[in-house]
């Protein structure tokens, strides 16, 4: 029971601060709208540029850092020049994504976010990278599922590794589509914390529902 008052009093007090701070919340949303127009690296770059700037002026705020990072782990999804320059882009994410662990080491979005960043660094290069990112995926997300095993995106990189490590295990990939199912028809269950707060990833899963057909 204390738990959940603290719990609640600590949401309490994260929102009452936003509320205190109209000028933030504004930026935030009109820059997160950035998101739906971005088609390209540049646009993306730009869009994390936009994000580290309000990271600059609200330095003890950490969801400009988070968008500044993830902005830049999907430049290096949509890179498709050589390893060195996706890799450089992901250089930068992990430094925003350093900062942000420290800032809120209880935060289960932040350790979805660097499972997200260790993907990139996996995909760059799957043959030398595999068995030791794998393992670093699994360990982030773990840690964010530990924090909050309600969180959505969590359980989306928890059967996306089911799915990508099955066919080593011997298993079907199709043996998760339930489960990745179930967390489809229970995505909207989950409310963020606030508007501004991570709220991506079911056009993620309804894409693995999709392929389960």
């Amino acid at each position: 029971m204390k738990k959940i008052i603290l719990s609640l009093a600590v949401v309490f007090v994260s929102l009452v601060s936003m509320a205190q701070k109209p000028e933030y919340m504004q930026a935030m949303g009109e820059t997160l709208g950035g998101f739906s127009t971005c088609k390209n690296v540049e646009d993306f770059q730009a869009l994390g540029n936009k994000f580290e700037m309000i990271a600059n002026a609200e330095k003890g705020e950490w969801l400009p850092l988070y968008y500044h990072a993830q902005c830049y782990i999907l430049m290096s999804f949509i890179e498709q020049g050589e390893a060195a320059k996706r890799d450089g882009y992901l250089d930068i994410a992990e430094k925003s994504i350093t900062k942000l662990v420290e800032m809120v080491p209880g935060e289960a979005e932040v350790f979805v976010l660097q499972a997200f960043y260790l993907t990139g660094r996996l995909v760059v290069n799957p043959m030398e990278r595999g068995q030791e990112y794998s393992g670093l995926i699994g360990q982030a997300n773990g840690k964010a599922m530990a924090i909050d095993p309600t969180n959505p995106r969590a359980k989306m990189m928890k059967v996306q590794m089911d799915m990508g490590s099955a066919p080593y295990m011997g298993l079907d990939p199709k043996s998760f589509c339930p489960a990745a199912k179930e967390l489809l028809a229970s995505w909207d269950n989950f409310k963020p914390k606030s508007p501004i707060h991570p709220n991506w990833g079911k056009d993620q899963v309804e894409g693995i529902v999709k392929g389960c057909e």
